[in-house]
């Protein structure tokens, strides 16, 4: 195996050796906690730009699925249709892979898509290290071949990962109009299990004229107030009292289209066992998450209100408007791989769209 440095934006390296592509690649480093789920965490939109840093310490035990099946037009082993995030550094590359679905190795999938993958790292003192000082950038460096560090949240990658063409899902009776800023595959799963159609757009397209039952905005990547264009376009839709649902990115579109603001998380929230409260009761969930930016909820308008607060540090995750049926999470309840506690709010949001168009 090949050896490969990763190089810290703080001056620290660790030595490890390659099992993927090998090229030299920089993006931020982050860490998630989960024991299960590395081809859907890789190939979710969410983290394009991120160099991925599992705290699990055995990796690739279970090999890659295959990447041609699909129903419906959505690919059921994946989030989307390729590897995401920039590099994957893993403490245990497991290189005998046994599972009934595998078709190829992890290292060969990273080959294919030319994304570089690292082992022999310390990742929990990896780990503590962003923990205490925060996500921060990093690179890999193959043969003395050194690039500049690349902060990611610079960029629009909203624009890099969204569709480019619209596109159509489901014969249902309810419309659902999907904006898609980097959205996950099991979101279209799991709202095709209700009677709706689905129009999927692209993250800038302006809906404000469309006709539609319910408004769907999506998971992505980066730093929300870069889209200006879909912030503007909620913004109309809150005029009205078209159900609106909103994830993870959509959650924070969601609250700055209605006035608050967000900021940027010390390392974020990633992994499937997050543990979430409704305010006031004792009611909590385990949730599956991916987001490095949160609301600010001292902002949120007065005909706002919280939904559910992160148990860990108390952050918020997730809002809903006091009268009208808009409503978001930070948090990700469609969650694949991760605990399906929350699902229930999709059969929620389909609910809604029945109950505005009962009203006329």
């Amino acid at each position: 195996m090949k050896k490969a440095v990763l190089k810290l934006a703080d001056g620290t390296e660790y030595q490890g050796y390659s099992f993927g592509y090998e090229k030299s690649v920089s993006g931020e480093l982050v860490f998630y906690t989960a024991m299960v789920g590395y081809p859907e965490s890789l190939s979710d939109p969410s983290y394009k730009g991120q160099i991925l840093v599992p705290t699990y310490p055995m990796i690739g035990n279970y090999g890659i699925a295959s990447e041609e099946e699909a129903i419906a037009g959505i690919h059921s082993n994946f989030e989307s249709g390729r590897i995401q995030c920039s590099a994957l550094v893993i403490s245990d590359y497991s290189e005998q892979y046994s599972h009934w679905s595998q078709s190829q190795s992890l290292g060969d999938w990273l080959k294919e898509w030319q994304v570089p993958g690292i082992y022999g790292i310390d990742t929990r003192a990896l780990t503590k290290k962003l923990r205490e000082c925060g996500s921060m950038l990093g690179k890999i460096v193959f043969d003395d071949n050194d690039v500049p560090f690349y902060d990611p949240n610079k960029d629009n990658l909203v624009a890099e990962v969204s569709i480019k063409e619209v596109e159509y899902y489901g014969e249902g009776s309810y419309k659902v109009l999907m904006v898609d800023c980097g959205m996950k595959n099991n979101i279209l799963r799991d709202l095709l299990k209700h009677d709706v159609s689905i129009k999927r757009v692209p993250w800038d397209y302006d809906f404000t004229e469309e006709e539609y039952d319910g408004l769907f905005i999506s998971n992505g990547p980066g730093d929300p107030a870069m889209c200006i264009p879909t912030i503007e376009h909620i913004r109309k839709a809150l005029e009205q009292d078209k159900p609106i649902m909103g994830i993870c990115l959509g959650n924070q579109l969601l609250a700055l289209a209605a006035g608050a603001k967000t900021y940027k998380l010390k390392y974020g929230h990633r992994g499937h066992n997050q543990t979430v409260k409704i305010p006031g009761t004792h009611r909590c969930f385990v949730t599956s998450q991916n987001h490095g930016f949160a609301i600010d909820d001292s902002t949120m308008p007065s005909d706002w209100e919280t939904m559910f607060v992160n148990l860990n540090d108390g952050t918020n995750e997730g809002i809903r408007h006091k009268s009208k049926p808009f409503f978001s999470t930070q948090f990700h309840p469609e969650a694949c791989s991760g605990p399906v506690d929350t699902e229930a709010l999709f059969a929620e949001f389909f609910n809604n769209m029945v109950e505005y168009r009962k009203r006329g």
